[in-house]
C-alpha cells in the first residue's frame, strides 16, 4: 500500500509542475505593440503611442480617479467631458467601452 500512496503523490507533482508550466505565457506581441491615440483618447490617456495594455490601464485609472463607474452597477461608466467624444454617450458598460476605445487606436 505504502507504494501505491508514493506513486500516487508523485503523480500529482508533475501534474502541478506541468500545471505551473502551463500557466506561464507569453505575452502576445499585437497587445505590446505600439499604437497612436486619436486626439479624442490622448486627452485622457495622453498623445504618444503606448501599447493597448497601456491603454486600458491608463483609462482605467482615470475612470476610477474621477469617480465615474456607477455605484450600483459597477459595470456601467459614465462619460465626463473628455471621455464623451470617444464613448458618444453618456453612459456605457465595461465592455461596450473597449470596443469604442479600439476605433481610437491606430
Amino acid at each position: 500500500m505504502a507504494a501505491k500512496k508514493k506513486a500516487k503523490k508523485a503523480t500529482k507533482k508533475v501534474a502541478k509542475k506541468s500545471a505551473k508550466k502551463a500557466g506561464k505565457r507569453k505575452p502576445n506581441a499585437a497587445f505590446m505593440k505600439p499604437v497612436q491615440p486619436s486626439a479624442t483618447l490622448a486627452a485622457v490617456v495622453g498623445d504618444k503611442p503606448i501599447p493597448r495594455t497601456e491603454v486600458t490601464k491608463k483609462l482605467w485609472a482615470y475612470i476610477k480617479k474621477n469617480s465615474l463607474q456607477d455605484k450600483k452597477n459597477r459595470r456601467m461608466i459614465h462619460a465626463d467631458d473628455k471621455l464623451k467624444p470617444v464613448f458618444k454617450k453618456d453612459m456605457v458598460n465595461m465592455f461596450e467601452m473597449t470596443k469604442l476605445v479600439s476605433k481610437h487606436l491606430s
